[in-house]
């Protein structure tokens, strides 16, 4: 596995998942879609690359800066459990600008680890 892309919301109810998510897969990158606060607040397990956003941004520079900070990278998986609506498009467009629809999605299940 390659690399990791998730989104990190506010809500801590969904970090168990991404904690999870970072520690049960063997990515040799992570990069956590977050704002100021989440960075400050979330204690990865390993090693994360931070794409720190302001949600109230327009979507535009939204895309624009998560687009612009993701790494060039051929077997790309990512994750939308936690977060909202407005980042999840602004992060979903950027990644099928960058990775041309090549990405799968990862989600943990009560079978581990499954990718689709």
């Amino acid at each position: 596995m390659d690399t990791l892309i998730c989104v990190l919301g506010s809500g801590k109810g969904s970090w168990g998942h991404i904690t999870r998510l970072i520690s049960d897969g063997n990515w040799k990158d992570v990069y956590l879609i977050s704002n100021d606060w989440g960075k400050e607040k979330f204690a990865p397990t390993k090693e994360v690359n931070w794409i720190i956003i302001n949600t109230n941004m327009g979507f535009d520079l939204m895309k624009k800066t998560v687009l612009e900070k993701l790494p060039a990278a051929k077997d790309v998986s990512v994750n939308f459990l936690s977060g909202d609506g407005k980042v999840h498009m602004a992060v979903l467009q950027a990644i099928k600008d960058k990775y041309n629809n090549t990405y799968k999605l990862a989600i943990l299940t009560k079978e581990g680890l499954k990718f689709y």
